[in-house]
């Protein structure tokens, strides 16, 4: 490293780039496109480390490494170079890395030596290899746990061991539970045993060794496995049998410090008919909750879709995806599907009002449609618990209260009803009631990110069952 050490000035440039955002309201959008590591300088040379190839031509393009050697050369007078670390991957200048994306796209065939490596390791038969940390997208909603996936899959069965991912469908656990599994799987050259499968196929594979009678070919295939990914353990729900494999599958992962990593669409306190044995493993390492992309984040994903489709879109209609599909990636990813397979039919270029008519069914089920008050009712009346007879009632209970205030909230977000009218559904309850109810939901999802998300399930539950 040099005598001329820039690790302050970095440090400087970069809060005082982060204020500036700060004030116009833009911080997420800075922790997402600055998102730089200081690596160490020599002579006027800084290295900073980058997350993922996309995200640094993302930086590029954005022109926010210019602003970062901008702010730099503001606070010390001397122009300084960036270079970039990816993924301890060789280090790239600006220039260089825009060199190499260039040669890369001019080379349309693979050498020799990128052939042998590609057939060195052969692809996990239970994972997708669509789902690795290079095609995902880190944003606000999910960054941590896409950092903690990614140090779990550098150093598997350590600090971030067990991995438990919760929230709603479409929200990237799949994809990073399956990440995980092909990094490790990669970096051991394959030879290690990994097994990916979702809770519904586990009970199934159990209830077939009981009937064959060949229990301890089950014990045998899952507890001496070195890396365990369970898919949708709310499936376990009310079923003791299964519940009890689990547990001691992992119990025996956990002595010889396999990786565990477990997905749910809800947090584990929420899940019934769960032993408290098993809860408490599941609780017993890293629980993340993951949330809804923001626009931001909506936009790299529609960029690095169209990127691995080798597709482009002008920025107008970009931009019109990301501000009206909000519900989660799998919605926007189909949207954009949608858009780029009626361009390909039609063989024409595609104009924003082509694509407002095209998604004019998608984004008006995204702001909720035609839902009844019946169906969210009995929605968050299972959701809780209770019946909906109870959450039309009078009772003032906080079991049975709060579950009505989110009824109410629900209902006049996804109908166009008047309070009035909406407390003649609630058991005749006046509008003042209702404004109330809805103004305590409000307030609490601003400090509640498990309420939050609760809510976002029930909603699209809602429009699944209109």
């Amino acid at each position: 490293m040099s005598d001329n050490n820039y690790k302050e000035i970095w440090v400087e440039a970069l809060n005082q780039l982060r204020n500036q955002y700060k004030e116009n309201g833009r911080e997420n959008e800075f922790n997402l496109w600055f998102n730089l590591e200081y690596v160490s300088d020599q002579g006027n040379e800084i290295t900073a480390a980058v997350a993922s190839d996309f995200m640094l031509s993302q930086m590029i393009e954005r022109g926010n490494i210019k602003t970062i050697k901008s702010k730099i050369k503001e606070i010390s007078g001397i122009d300084i170079e960036i270079k970039f670390s990816v993924k301890n991957t060789s280090v790239l200048s600006e220039d260089n890395k825009k060199e190499e994306e260039k040669s890369s796209k001019k080379s349309e065939k693979p050498s020799s030596s990128e052939k042998n490596s590609e057939e060195e390791i052969k692809k996990h038969p239970d994972l997708s290899e669509n789902f690795t940390f290079e095609t995902f997208v880190p944003g606000d909603n999910n960054m941590y746990a896409y950092q903690a996936s990614m140090a779990a899959a550098k150093n598997p069965g350590k600090k971030y061991n067990p991995i438990l991912l919760y929230g709603g469908s479409g929200l990237g656990k799949t994809h990073l539970m399956q990440s995980i599994g092909n990094y490790i799987y990669n970096a051991k050259k394959g030879k290690i045993k990994i097994s990916y499968i979702n809770t519904e196929s586990l009970m199934n594979e159990f209830t077939d060794s009981l009937q064959k009678q060949s229990p301890q070919k089950f014990k045998n295939k899952f507890r001496n496995v070195d890396v365990f990914l369970l898919d949708d353990i709310y499936f376990l729900e009310g079923k003791e049998g299964i519940q009890d494999e689990v547990f001691y599958i992992f119990e025996a992962l956990y002595q010889k410090q396999g990786q565990m990593v477990f997905t749910c669409d809800r947090p584990i306190n929420e899940l019934k008919g769960i032993k408290e044995r098993l809860r408490t493993r599941f609780s017993n390492g890293v629980c993340i909750d993951m949330q809804p992309p923001n626009y931001e984040t909506r936009k790299a994903i529609l960029l690095k879709k169209l990127s691995l489709m080798d597709r482009t879109l002008n920025d107008e209609i970009i931009d019109f995806i990301a501000a009206n599909i909000e519900s989660d990636v799998r919605d926007l990813e189909g949207a954009l599907k949608k858009v780029v397979g009626y361009s390909d039919f039609m063989n024409k270029e595609l104009t924003l009002d082509v694509v407002k008519q095209l998604l004019q069914e998608s984004i008006s089920s995204n702001l909720g449609g035609n839902v009844s008050i019946d169906t969210i009712q009995k929605i968050v009346a299972d959701y809780y618990g209770i019946s909906v007879q109870e959450i039309k009632s009078k009772k003032q209970s906080k079991k049975i209260a709060f579950p009505r205030h989110v009824a109410i909230y629900i209902a006049r977000k996804l109908t166009e009803m008047s309070f009035t009218e909406i407390g003649s559904e609630f058991g005749g309850k006046d509008h003042s009631t209702i404004m109330s109810s809805c103004k305590k939901i409000e307030d609490q999802i601003k400090i509640d990110a498990t309420l939050d998300n609760a809510i976002k399930n029930m909603i699209k539950d809602i429009k699944n069952k209109k």
